[in-house]
């Protein structure tokens, strides 16, 4: 199984990679307030960026700050909406992933986000492309701050096809320092 897995992972990390030659083009936003990301993330698509990573953290000179990076490849058009979730309440963030994965959101990156008003925050980005075949999603989290327990909540969710998508250690209202993972499946 685990050589399954290894070959899985080499085989997606090499379809991955750029073909020789091909060039990029990046831009790079940083903000500490969630309304400002999501707005500039959407703004980056309109001009033909889509989402290639993120990170929450203490940059040199902003402070606190969550850091996007958006790519733009020449060989694909972007088309692409963004949402940015973010709260510090596990049930919250349940709720608002599967509101946003009903209208076609999938999942893209998370980090925590110390934001300026809401303080330390789970912050879930998720992409829509209008050029995909319209598909729904539903999410699950799960939050603990034993990871002893994780591995079993992660096979129960897995039994029932949710595929694991994201991780973050994060400090939530209710749990203080939990280990937080976002699964997902497609609805039929």
């Amino acid at each position: 199984m685990r050589i399954v897995c290894l070959f899985a992972f080499l085989l997606a990390t090499v379809a991955a990679l750029p073909a020789q030659g091909q060039k990029f083009e990046y831009r790079l936003l940083a903000t500490t307030k969630t309304s400002t990301m999501e707005r500039e993330m959407n703004e980056a698509a309109a001009a033909g960026f889509v989402f290639a990573a993120t990170m929450g953290g203490e940059t040199a000179f902003g402070g606190n700050e969550t850091v996007v990076v958006m790519m733009k490849d020449p060989t694909k058009e972007s088309g692409r909406r963004y949402r940015l979730l973010a709260t510090n309440k596990t049930s919250t963030m349940q709720k608002e992933l599967n509101q946003v994965g009903a209208e076609g959101f999938r999942y893209c990156g998370q980090t925590v986000f110390n934001s300026t008003f809401g303080g330390r925050e789970v912050a879930v980005i998720l992409e829509l492309d209008k050029a995909a075949p319209p598909l729904r999603y539903h999410y699950q989290l799960q939050a603990t701050s034993k990871t002893s327990t994780m591995e079993k909540e992660l096979n129960t969710v897995g039994k029932d096809g949710f595929g694991l998508v994201g991780l973050t250690v994060a400090q939530t209202a209710f749990g203080g320092n939990e280990l937080v993972a976002i699964l997902f499946k497609t609805e039929e």
